[in-house]
């Protein structure tokens, strides 16, 4: 049984190459969503995504567009790294940490170093998460 996408509408502010950047603003639709605390677009009121396409010169500026994350996995798998991993770092180095007697305070400073460390990591490796989560992209007629 195929997931229901997700998907939001936006408008083309760029196209380089084999990319189109499409600002969207959240609207209500967030409002009825169960993930919308967890997927971090219901904080801001604009958000900029790069939608990689072999179509991208058939957008120009202005284009009203709806972008798509076809896989429910795919929203998972953000919110796994985003959120999930990092808090589960921080328990356990933190408990770890606190059992072979360090103090409290160094225990924090050294679990939030661990996050730190997970964050760097998972920006050096942004190319291979960008890789594993696709957007689709399709023009509204008006």
């Amino acid at each position: 049984m195929a997931a229901t996408p997700i998907k939001h509408s936006g408008e083309v502010i760029r196209v380089e190459k084999d990319i189109v950047y499409v600002r969207m603003s959240v609207d209500s639709a967030c409002s009825g969503c169960h993930a919308r605390m967890a997927c971090g677009v219901d904080e801001s009121k604009d958000k900029i995504v790069e939608v990689a396409t072999p179509m991208a010169h058939h957008y120009q500026v202005g284009d009203n567009v709806e972008v798509a994350l076809q896989q429910k996995s795919m929203g998972a798998i953000s919110v796994l790294l985003a959120y999930v991993a990092p808090f589960f770092i921080l328990t356990i180095l933190l408990v770890v940490a606190v059992a072979v007697g360090t103090s409290e305070a160094v225990a924090a400073a050294m679990a939030l170093a661990g996050v730190a460390i997970y964050y760097v990591v998972l920006w050096l490796l942004q190319g291979k998460v960008k890789n594993t989560i696709e957007f689709i992209i399709t023009k509204q007629t008006k």
